[in-house]
């Protein structure tokens, strides 16, 4: 028996197991703790390497769901391999009866783990047969899990670039978008949207929460980015709420509603990725809304509200500019 190549083996067998549970199984706990420093290591490196090439940055993400899985077969692997080393045999040839060396261990760990049977080698009697077994099973499992993973992946960051789409589609300015629904007396055709829009960013806070990495699939245009449209989205509910007549507005429980869908998106945000700006980004204007007609607040109530907001803000630009964007122009 050799007792380092065991407890190697092992080792490296906890810390896959742990990790791809942790990843792929409890959505409330966010990325296990490997898979957490290899985004973070693979972000920092792309943004050193490429700076705000954004063509370039939105290869992050795949990058890092790729480089995340070969890391996951690479320890299962290897674990496996350093720990039939540690038997004395562990495994015998079949064709011959010579000692068995590490290439033929490896290919023996790579054959079965992914099921495709034993090959030339078969294990010796007892504890290394049902070592094998249970190599067999991990395989099995961790195959479907991460299968599973990339496939929920896809999914939320296909959610993640509709609702920055359906932001969008309003508008590229909120007081763009509520000149365009006002029709002389209340803005019209709002309700519908505001209650969408806040539904898919619930399902986008709970994306974020349960596949992290969902945050660093990056976009080429600042139009279909989320950073960009949580923005316009909560400039929108802004100039509702504390620029705008209440009368006109749509109905409170759809505009709280959707600021509260906000508040729990940068909750998770600036609680694992993104550390808030130091000053809050430039007021919305409430001068272009008047120029169109509609009543609204006077500047020195407006800017009071904003003095409520400033931490909240602080975060939606710390946002923006953590996606290497710019706020988008209030005029």
């Amino acid at each position: 028996m050799k007792p380092v190549y065991l407890f190697s083996g092992a080792l490296l067998l906890s810390v896959a197991s742990v990790d791809v549970l942790w990843t792929t199984l409890w959505v409330q706990g966010g990325a296990g703790p490997l898979t957490s420093r290899l985004m973070d290591l693979v972000w920092r490196l792309f943004r050193r390497v490429f700076g705000d090439r954004h063509r370039l940055l939105s290869l992050s993400g795949p990058t890092m769901l790729v480089f995340g899985l070969v890391v996951w077969v690479a320890l299962l692997w290897g674990g496996w391999t350093l720990l039939f080393a540690g038997g004395d045999p562990a495994l015998f040839d079949t064709r011959q009866n010579d000692p068995v060396d590490w290439v033929e261990r490896f290919y023996f760990v790579g054959y079965t783990l992914f099921t495709m049977g034993n090959g030339d080698f078969t294990p010796n009697e007892g504890v290394w047969q049902v070592a094998t077994a249970l190599m067999t099973a991990s395989g099995m499992l961790f195959v479907t899990l991460m299968v599973t993973y990339i496939l929920s992946v896809l999914d939320a960051v296909t959610q993640k670039r509709a609702f920055a789409s359906g932001v969008s589609s309003l508008g590229d300015q909120s007081h763009e978008i509520l000149r365009n629904a006002w029709n002389g007396e209340e803005f019209r055709g709002l309700d519908l949207p505001l209650n969408s829009l806040a539904s898919d960013l619930d399902t986008l806070t709970a994306n974020h929460k349960a596949y992290p990495i969902v945050h660093y699939f990056h976009s080429k245009r600042a139009r279909n980015a989320p950073a960009v449209s949580i923005v316009r989205l909560d400039e929108l509910l802004t100039l509702l709420r504390f620029g705008t007549p209440r009368e006109g507005e749509p109905a409170d429980v759809i505009v709280d509603s959707a600021r509260s869908s906000v508040e729990d998106y940068l909750s998770i945000l600036n609680g694992a990725f993104i550390d808030p700006a130091d000053d809050p980004p430039p007021a919305p204007s409430v001068e272009s809304l008047r120029d169109a007609g509609i009543p609204a607040a006077s500047d020195e109530a407006f800017a009071d509200a904003l003095d409520d907001l400033t931490e909240r803000r602080r975060q939606l630009r710390g946002v923006v500019e953590s996606d290497l964007r710019e706020w988008p122009n209030r005029e």
